[in-house]
C-alpha cells in the first residue's frame, strides 16, 4: 500500500479524497515535526516513532577497500505495538 492507496481507504470513511488527503498529510506532518524536535510519537495499539542517535564509526569503501569515517547521525525508528504485532501474526 502506498500513500495514494491509504488516502483512498481513508476517503471511504471521511467521504472525499480531498479531506482524506488533508488528514493523511496532517498526520504525517505532525509526526515529522515531533521527530524533528526529538520527541517520540506513541500511537497506542499501533506503535512508537522515535529518533535514535548513531555514533560516529569507521567503515570501509566496498569498491576500493579504503577505510572511511562515517559521521554520527540521527535516524528515525519505528517500533510496532503489541496490538499491531498481534494483528500481523
Amino acid at each position: 500500500m502506498n500513500k495514494a492507496d491509504l488516502v483512498t481507504q481513508v476517503a471511504k470513511v471521511v467521504g472525499t479524497k480531498k479531506l482524506a488527503a488533508d488528514a493523511v498529510d496532517a498526520v504525517l506532518d505532525a509526526i515529522k515535526k515531533a521527530l524533528k524536535k526529538g520527541e517520540a510519537v506513541s500511537l497506542v495499539g499501533f506503535g512508537t516513532f522515535k529518533v535514535n542517535k548513531r555514533k560516529a564509526r569507521t567503515g570501509r569503501n566496498p569498491k576500493t577497500g579504503e577505510t572511511i569515517k562515517i559521521p554520527a547521525k540521527k535516524v528515525p525508528v519505528f517500533k510496532a505495538g503489541a496490538e499491531l504485532k498481534k494483528a500481523v501474526k
